[in-house]
């Protein structure tokens, strides 16, 4: 066939002289490329570098045209022999035709993004949201208060919302109808106002615990609201309701005559003891009734508040325990109120976290208005009559808490 004679004629060509006819075409082309290599070290010297050779040159130089591929023309003459209908070439590109792909591309600039450019716009746009979302997450977060306190049996973390839960059920039981002073004929809130001042001090000096200041206020109201009490009577039923929260809340209880000394000898030991008894059958001898103090505590733990925060927010409630229009307020709101009050005064700005919201349940639009109240008492403390509360604030035992200066922003704020 003339197939095979070209490709035999081929194979020759491509032996030469190696004398290796009917050897594989494999071993034929290594005997070759080991032929070139000796010529080239001839001709050029021993090459610096083994793995590369020029064997186009060297082919030229020999008078050999080297081809890389042996059997390229004998595929083009099968080719055009057996090709009957001639393939479709691609045609190159042609510089008109990159210069309107140019010039599409030009256009497209002003046309609407793709889809997958909206696709990115859209990933950026729900990345910013997102992150703006952890941001108000991080914002909005609860803290924990009660993590600190899993290792304090005294801290009952188990049951602190239970208790508080609780709490907040019975504070109903503890308040008093905010006008129960219009049944007394003999007494009013002034009086009442000048009692519970003078009662502060008394506490204070005789240094017992504030459970036992919030407990006495708490009993004089309840007893007030369901006894008629005459004016002379009305010092008496202070000191034995601070009497009985002493013997509910202390650990060492003031005897009566030490009363009775108080009392400048207004009174005897005997009417002491028959106002108690007194006292008692009118509560129905209920003194376990949560008071202002009990949230408090609660409160500024959800405030993470310092030293100064507290005896400022205790100096504050005080000052609301002598005013007898706070009474319409239960005692979890007031000390709530009292707090952010405080808050406000210390940090200069309105502060009421989600924490505290969380676990008062007030929120800070609700306390506004009991604030503004909390800081025109704050301003008049040392200026008014009853300057008990002041004095005792005024002192270093409790940080000067008295003389910072009250929150007007509050107030002014419509």
């Amino acid at each position: 066939m003339d197939i095979s004679d070209e490709n035999q004629f081929t194979r020759k060509s491509l032996v030469g002289e190696a004398g290796m006819g009917n050897s594989k075409i494999g071993v034929e082309t290594r005997h070759n490329r080991r032929a070139l290599r000796v010529i080239n070290q001839n001709l050029l010297g021993p090459n610096p570098y083994r793995c590369v050779v020029n064997k186009r040159r060297l082919s030229h130089a020999n008078g050999i045209i080297y081809d890389k591929n042996p059997t390229r023309k004998l595929t083009a003459q099968i080719a055009s022999s057996h090709q009957h209908y001639p393939e479709e070439t691609k045609k190159p590109k042609l510089a008109a035709e990159d210069f309107r792909i140019w010039e599409e591309h030009v256009a497209a600039k002003d046309q609407p993004m793709s889809m997958s450019l909206e696709q990115e716009a859209t990933f950026s746009n729900d990345k910013t949201e997102m992150e703006v979302e952890m941001e108000d997450i991080f914002e909005e977060a609860l803290i924990d208060i009660d993590s600190d306190d899993t290792n304090n049996p005294l801290a009952v973390v188990d049951y602190v919302e239970d208790l508080y839960a609780n709490y907040r059920k019975m504070e109903g039981y503890s308040c008093v109808s905010p006008n129960y002073m219009t049944q007394q004929f003999d007494i009013n809130e002034r009086m009442r106002a000048t009692l519970v001042d003078w009662l502060i001090e008394v506490n204070h000096k005789f240094e017992l615990r504030e459970e036992t200041l919030f407990l006495t206020v708490n009993s004089i109201d309840r007893f007030l609201e369901k006894q008629i009490v005459a004016r002379k009577k009305l010092q008496l039923v202070g000191l034995v309701a601070m009497l009985l929260a002493c013997k509910y809340e202390e650990v060492s209880v003031p005897v009566v005559d030490d009363l009775v000394i108080i009392s400048d000898n207004a009174y005897t030991r005997k009417e002491v003891l028959e106002m108690e008894t007194l006292m008692l059958d009118t509560l129905q001898f209920n003194m376990s009734v949560p008071t202002a103090y009990v949230f408090m505590r609660r409160f500024l733990k959800a405030a993470q508040a310092d030293r100064k925060l507290e005896v400022l927010s205790f100096f504050l409630i005080e000052l609301c325990l002598v005013e007898y229009e706070m009474l319409k307020f239960p005692p979890s709101f007031m000390a709530a109120a009292a707090i952010y009050t405080a808050q406000c005064t210390l940090y200069g700005v309105m502060q009421w976290s989600k924490t505290c919201e969380w676990h008062t349940i007030y929120s800070e639009d609700q306390l506004l208005k009991c604030s503004r109240s909390i800081v025109i008492y704050h301003q008049k403390a040392a200026t008014g009559k009853l300057t008990g509360v002041h004095r005792k604030y005024s002192t270093s035992k409790f940080g000067y808490a008295a003389k910072f200066e009250p929150a007007l922003f509050l107030v002014q704020i419509k």
